[in-house]
């Protein structure tokens, strides 16, 4: 059966009932939320743990490579306009090399880190920051809108997520796009998807480029 239940609720939106059979690619099916246009893979293809520990450690993420310092600039450059020498920040799901987090401090700021297999202290969850980086890692997230609100309550008033994830644009392409061949990817955000979520979470979105989202938390609390 490819429908999903009708009170399935969204994982990435979490409005009830409005997941809709979207398409079988390889044998893995995927549901499309017509609230948030999320793309999602059926939870019974995801991964176990030991499989996405083996994936993982294949990504190859040297700090000192040129070729992904530049890929990772996409969203450094814009993220670094909006804040000041000093800020401190938090990179979420820095995987093994966090190049990122020597790109951010190379520019004056005090980065922490945070990964569950990684960099797996959960010391970094007792502050807030005035910026955390969520680069290639919200497709990896069964429960996207659970991880937002951990991330909103761990941002100052006035601080910035910046979250980096390949957009899905074309689904004509899907089944033979590249980002989802990673048996890891399981959920994937249209444009759509994140103002959405920034709706949601009352925050200010800015796409400064393709791939790249900027949300900012408000500088005073604002009824949800």
């Amino acid at each position: 059966m490819n429908e999903p239940p009708a009170e399935r609720t969204c994982p990435v939106c979490e409005v009830r009932g409005e997941l809709v059979f979207f398409e079988v690619v390889e044998g893995v099916t995927y549901h499309r939320c017509v609230a948030c246009m999320a793309t999602l893979m059926a939870p019974r293809h995801w991964p176990d743990p030991a499989q996405e520990r083996a994936i993982y450690a294949l990504h190859d993420n040297n700090p000192d490579d040129s070729g992904y310092r530049r890929f990772l600039a996409k969203v450094a450059v814009p993220l670094s306009e909006k804040l000041e020498e000093g800020m401190s920040g938090l990179d979420f799901g820095c995987g093994p090399g966090p190049a990122l987090a020597r790109m951010l401090e190379e520019t004056g700021m005090r980065v922490s880190l945070y990964d569950p297999l990684f960099a797996p202290g959960r010391s970094v969850f007792e502050r807030t920051y005035h910026f955390i980086t969520c680069t290639e890692v919200v497709e990896h997230l069964r429960q996207p809108a659970i991880v937002f609100r951990q991330l909103d309550g761990l941002l100052k008033p006035g601080g910035w997520l910046a979250v980096m994830t390949c957009f899905q644009t074309d689904d004509s392409r899907f089944a033979r796009w590249h980002y989802r061949r990673d048996p890891t990817h399981i959920v994937f955000y249209r444009e759509e998807t994140l103002a959405c979520i920034a709706e949601r979470m009352k925050w200010q979105l800015e796409v400064p480029v393709k791939d790249v989202a900027l949300f900012r938390k408000p500088e005073r609390s604002v009824p949800r």
